[in-house]
């Protein structure tokens, strides 16, 4: 219900989208047929691209996915560019009525010269970031530090990945280069935070795959997408592959003859499943420094009350499409990267892949490797 909402008024704003680059821009009646055709087909993939995958399947979406979640890009960078340039627009309004009357190759110009900048922009925008998202995540190395950590576990290494977003537009070739990555990086553990796939596990348990050959110790969390594709059946499959799921519950890793606690909690989307969340009960019986893998920052606050020292999470692609990171922060503690909430660590990956359109803005897709060290 949520998606087809979305698509109509994906339907409506591209009415404004005709209005300044299909009827402000043509002369004739034909030119203007013709424009409308082109963007009602743009409009129709883009809405088919949001709407159709979950119902046709990831096979038949890929066909109408590409083009479709592409040109959404676009339209969302049009959108704003065309918004923006309606304040030259207006405060060139009485050149184009010289002698109180329009004039009509003045307006034309100025309409061409505005749908010309904008479209320009936008494809430049959309294509790096296209470039940026179907590239290779950046590895980022940070470094957290703990009080009261036991001196055995200075530098233990985790290797945090989330949103792999298996699916129409990302397959088996994605998940092999995540892996190679990590594997590169030569961790102590890996923790994946959620939102690897976009699809069944009759669909895309090929594309995920690979994750069986991550090297060290592999624990995961569910994330929204899961629940969205059916989250009982890709937990036995990650098992199956060597992965542990960590259910709202912890276990001590031991390193160097020293422990800390591990937990992990299911995304807040499982309230709707009857598999929501329980922080007391992931925690309970915590030993030493505790280290907690919840998909959404926003569990953070109960996180804090809790006594936990870090958390990891994903779900906000770090914004993934500026100026989006303005609408996460308003609904997460934190966007990307590492804070603190009162006394407990926070860091957030950008995630490895992207959801909806193959493109990244001023976010680009990371594995981040977090590194413990002793703190006060």
């Amino acid at each position: 219900m949520f998606m087809a909402v979305v698509g109509l008024g994906v339907l409506a704003l591209h009415l404004y989208l005709w209005k300044r680059l299909v009827r402000d821009t043509t002369r004739t009646a034909r030119a203007r047929r013709v424009g409308t055709v082109v963007l009602g087909v743009f409009a129709l993939l883009a809405v088919a691209a949001l709407v159709l995958p979950r119902f046709v399947g990831v096979a038949v979406a890929e066909w109408f996915a590409w083009p479709g979640y592409l040109w959404l890009a676009v339209f969302f960078y049009l959108l704003l560019l065309l918004a923006v340039l309606e304040l030259p627009r207006l405060a060139l309004r009485k050149w184009t009525k010289p002698n109180g009357e329009t004039d009509e190759s003045r307006r034309l110009f100025l309409a061409r010269a505005a749908g010309v900048v904008a479209g320009a922009a936008s494809a430049s925008i959309v294509g790096a970031g296209t470039v940026s998202a179907l590239g290779p995540p950046t590895v980022k190395r940070v470094a957290v530090p703990i009080g009261g950590l036991a001196p055995g576990l200075r530098g233990f290494r985790i290797a945090v990945v989330s949103d792999i977003h298996l699916g129409p537009l990302m397959g088996r070739a994605h998940t092999e280069r995540i892996v190679r990555m990590i594997n590169e990086t030569q961790p102590d553990l890996v923790a994946m935070v959620g939102d690897l796939a976009d699809g069944t596990v009759a669909e895309l348990g090929g594309a995920a795959a690979p994750l069986g050959d991550l090297a060290a110790p592999t624990y995961f969390v569910t994330g929204n997408h899961e629940y969205y594709s059916g989250y009982q059946p890709w937990i036995t499959e990650l098992e199956r592959l060597g992965l542990n799921y960590l259910h709202n519950e912890n276990t001590q890793i031991v390193h160097n003859a020293t422990a800390f606690t591990l937990a992990g909690v299911t995304d807040v989307t499982g309230k709707t499943f009857d598999d929501g969340p329980d922080m007391k009960k992931a925690v309970a019986g915590k030993a030493g420094a505790t280290v907690l893998l919840a998909h959404q920052p926003v569990q953070v606050s109960q996180a804090a009350q809790l006594g936990v020292d870090l958390q990891l999470s994903g779900h906000t692609h770090g914004g993934q499409l500026w100026p989006f990171h303005y609408v996460v922060r308003a609904a997460q503690p934190a966007v990307s990267g590492l804070s603190k909430v009162d006394n407990t660590w926070l860091y957030v990956t950008n995630g490895a892949g992207s959801w909806g359109p193959p493109v990244r803005v001023g976010a680009e897709p990371d594995i981040s490797v977090v590194e413990l060290t002793p703190g006060s």
